[in-house]
C-alpha cells in the first residue's frame, strides 16, 4: 500500500495554503455568539468564498453539484482549514454534512437541482426537526403527524432540539404519514420551508448560555408533497441515510479541531506546572494515542463513504461516534484539571467547549443506541428482550 501523497494531492494541499493565507485576514470580525443573524451572515459569507474558489461540497459527488475531490483531498482540506483557524461550517451545519447529503443521495433529479446549489452557494441555512419532547431517544416513536390533502400535507405536532431553527430558510422534518403502520413504517422525510403558516420557533438556551437549538410548533402547517424525499412511509430508511452523514463523516473536522486542542493543552500544561503530574501526562498520552486512531477510523470512513454508492457512509459510523463522543468529553475534563480554578471562566473557550461535549453522548443517536447498532448490525448479537 502506497501511503505517500501524489504530486496531484501535494500541489492541492500546496494552492490550500496559498489561498487560505490570502483569504482568511480578508475575513470580517466574528460575531458574537448570541448575535445569529450575525453568524448567519457570517458562516453563509464564508461558504460563498469556499464556493467561489473551488472548495465547497469537495465530499459531495459531482452530479450533486460537488467538485468530486478525491478522499484524501477531502481530508487534506480538513487538516488545512483547521490548521490555519479558518472557520467551520457553523449554521451551514445541516445542510452541509445532513440534509444536503442525504438529498445529493436520496432525492430526485428536480429536488437535487432545487435545494443542493443554494446550500453550496452560502445562499440558504437548514435545520434539522427529528426529535420530539415525548420520544427521547426512540426517535421512531415520533407524533408530529402529516395528513395528506390532495397535493399537500398539513402538518401538526412539534419538534426539539432543532438544530439552528432560529436563522433557518429549509427543515429536514420527520413526520408519522400513516400511524396504524408499525412505528418504523409510517415515517416520511418532507423538506419544510421555514417561513410558512403555521411555524413557531422558540429558542432554547443552552447550559453554555447559547441558542443554536429551539423549540418548533408545527400548527397546520402545509408542505407539498413534491417535497418528500423518498417515497411515502419509507423515511425511516432515508432518515437511516442521514444519520450514516451525521455520525460517519459529519464530525471528522472536529477530530482534527480536537487534536489541535490536545496540543495545546500539553503547552499550557507544561506553563502552567501542571506537567509535572505523570497521572495528567499519562492521561494525555493516552488521549494522544485515542486522537490518533479516531483520525485512522475517520479516512476509513471518508474514503468508503466515498467509495460507495450515493457516498453514504457505512456501520463503520456507529463506531466511531461511539469512540469520539466519549473521548471528547475525557479530552475536555482533562482541559479543565489542567486549567484549575480557570476552568469556571466562562471567558475561556475551553470552559464553553467542555460545556458543549456534556451533549455529545446524547446528540446524533445516545451511546447506548450506538452500542446496540454495533452489538446487532457487526458484531451479529441477538436483540435484547
Amino acid at each position: 500500500m502506497d501511503l505517500t501523497y501524489t504530486e496531484e494531492e501535494q500541489d492541492f494541499r500546496a494552492h490550500l495554503r496559498e489561498w487560505l493565507a490570502k483569504t482568511l485576514p480578508e475575513l470580517p470580525a466574528r460575531p458574537s455568539p448570541d448575535d445569529w443573524p450575525g453568524r448567519r451572515a457570517y458562516d453563509l459569507g464564508w461558504q460563498r468564498r469556499l464556493y467561489e474558489a473551488g472548495y465547497a461540497g469537495l465530499h459531495w459527488p459531482v452530479d450533486a453539484g460537488g467538485r468530486g475531490a478525491t478522499p484524501t483531498q477531502h481530508l487534506i482540506f480538513l487538516e488545512e482549514t483547521e490548521r490555519a483557524g479558518a472557520p467551520y461550517v457553523g449554521a451551514n451545519f445541516v445542510g452541509l454534512l445532513h440534509a444536503g447529503p442525504t438529498i445529493a443521495a436520496e432525492g430526485t433529479a428536480a429536488q437535487r437541482a432545487r435545494w443542493l446549489p443554494p446550500v453550496l452557494r452560502g445562499d440558504e441555512v437548514w435545520c434539522q426537526g427529528f426529535s420530539e419532547p415525548d420520544a427521547g431517544s426512540d426517535l421512531a416513536s415520533l407524533r408530529t403527524r402529516a395528513v395528506r390533502d390532495g397535493d399537500d400535507y398539513v402538518i401538526t405536532g412539534s419538534k426539539i432540539w432543532t438544530s439552528h431553527a432560529e436563522v433557518a430558510d429549509w427543515c429536514e422534518l420527520l413526520v408519522r404519514t400513516d400511524p396504524a403502520a408499525p412505528k418504523h413504517r409510517g415515517i416520511s422525510w418532507l423538506a419544510m420551508p421555514m417561513d410558512a403558516p403555521g411555524v413557531t420557533v422558540r429558542p432554547l438556551r443552552t447550559l453554555a448560555g447559547s441558542t443554536e437549538f429551539a423549540q418548533m410548533f408545527l400548527d397546520e402547517v402545509r408542505v407539498p408533497v413534491a417535497d418528500r424525499v423518498g417515497a411515502e412511509n419509507d423515511g425511516w430508511r432515508v432518515t437511516m441515510v442521514t444519520l450514516s452523514f451525521e455520525r460517519g463523516t459529519a464530525f471528522v473536522g472536529e477530530v482534527v479541531a480536537c487534536r489541535r486542542t490536545l496540543g495545546e493543552l500539553a503547552r499550557t500544561a507544561k506553563a502552567n506546572g501542571r506537567w509535572d503530574d505523570p497521572v495528567l501526562r499519562r492521561r494525555l498520552g493516552r488521549l494522544y494515542g485515542e486522537f490518533g486512531a479516531l483520525w485512522r477510523l475517520t479516512q476509513w470512513n471518508v474514503s468508503e463513504a466515498e467509495r460507495s454508492a450515493g457516498g453514504v457512509p457505512g456501520i463503520g459510523g456507529s463506531v466511531f461516534k461511539l469512540a469520539y463522543s466519549h473521548a471528547r468529553q475525557e479530552l475536555y475534563d482533562t482541559a479543565a484539571e489542567v486549567l484549575g480554578a480557570e476552568s469556571l471562566d466562562l471567558e475561556e473557550g475551553w470552559v464553553l467547549d467542555r460545556l458543549s461535549s456534556l451533549s455529545y453522548t446524547i446528540a446524533a443517536g445516545t451511546s447506548q443506541i450506538q452500542r446496540n447498532i454495533v452489538a446487532e448490525r457487526i458484531l451479529g448479537l441477538p436483540k435484547g428482550r
